[in-house]
């Protein structure tokens, strides 16, 4: 199978995000680097995308349409909310305490989950096409580094996806994420938004 290439306009937003819906999988520029995406609901296609990536055991976060869609998914308390607010749409990714039921491989079993409203009118586009939310892990096999054109994605996965949605190159830094408890907020990983709380723990998985 090789994935299929598409210019990234709203017709081909309308294709993949069809695919989505059916189960397939599909890369996707955001404001940062490219993202992969599939139904983040659906335990079987989180299980493809989970094969396809070769990813170890580690959570994958989820792009959202708004604020509103990753509230639906996770608790956005007081200072999660003035993150949000501050950071969003942006390169901020925040782990919150689940409010519904994922496939596991998302959160690990935690009940925690990463989400984010990106700055970039496609990954917008296609996360508001699948329902306001599709998981938004890197593009590439695990361990190497991040995508940041379709050509890169094509390499490292072009026999693994349904389709790749070509919005040109990123040049972006992957996002800060940050995982926020009620008021304590610590540092998981230093991207593209400076933010120092205090707590800081170097970088974690892409």
């Amino acid at each position: 199978m090789k994935a299929l290439l598409l210019a990234a306009d709203a017709r081909s937003v309308a294709t993949a995000s069809a695919m989505v819906k059916r189960g397939g999988i599909v890369a996707y520029p955001t404001d940062t680097v490219y993202g992969l995406g599939c139904d983040p609901f659906s335990a079987d296609a989180v299980g493809r995308l989970v094969e396809a990536k070769a990813r170890e055991s580690k959570p994958i976060p989820v792009i959202c349409a708004s604020e509103g869609d990753a509230a639906g998914l996770v608790e956005l308390g007081p200072r999660a909310l003035e993150i949000a607010r501050k950071y969003w749409p942006g390169a901020m990714t925040i782990v919150a305490p689940l409010k519904v039921e994922v496939p596991t491989p998302l959160d690990q079993g935690t009940g925690w989950l990463g989400v984010r409203v990106p700055d970039d009118e496609i990954a917008l586009a296609l996360a508001g096409e699948c329902g306001g939310r599709i998981t938004g892990t890197s593009a590439n096999l695990s361990g190497q580094p991040s995508s940041r054109s379709a050509g890169d994605v094509f390499v490292s996965l072009g026999n693994r996806i349904d389709a790749i949605l070509d919005g040109g190159a990123r040049g972006g830094t992957e996002s800060t994420v940050v995982k926020v408890d009620g008021e304590a907020v610590e540092v998981l990983r230093r991207g593209a938004v400076a933010f120092e709380p205090g707590i800081t723990r170097e970088r974690l998985d892409r």
